[in-house]
């Protein structure tokens, strides 16, 4: 069964997450654009890319494989956003709140 992705509130919270995380990426320093700040925002994007394509497929086998690289984006995600959190103590609070959010999304997607 197909589904719009559009339409799915788990798609529509990691669009804003990646936005977010984007917007936290560029408060690292320049030493990170290669390490972190491409890594984070791969994973970020990687998150609702994942389920928008799993919706595109037609067996539930499919669509899991799709939902289980989505989850692994955001545990990378999420093991990135900790490591912010300890390098870079000015940007612990926003580093935080994206985790709490990462956290809905991860609990979203195992449903």
């Amino acid at each position: 069964m197909k589904h719009n992705f559009r339409e799915l509130n788990v798609w529509k919270k990691s669009m804003s997450l990646v936005f977010e995380t984007y917007k936290l990426t560029r408060e690292l320093p320049d030493v990170e654009k290669f390490g972190l700040v491409s890594q984070i925002n791969r994973c970020a994007v990687s998150i609702p890319s994942n389920i928008a394509e799993g919706t595109s497929r037609t067996t539930d086998k499919e669509i899991t494989r799709f939902m289980n690289i989505a989850m692994g984006s955001a545990y990378e995600l999420e093991t990135q956003l900790m490591l912010i959190t300890k390098l870079y103590p000015k940007l612990k609070e926003d580093s935080l709140a994206l985790i709490n959010n990462l956290n809905e999304i991860q609990k979203m997607i195992l449903r």
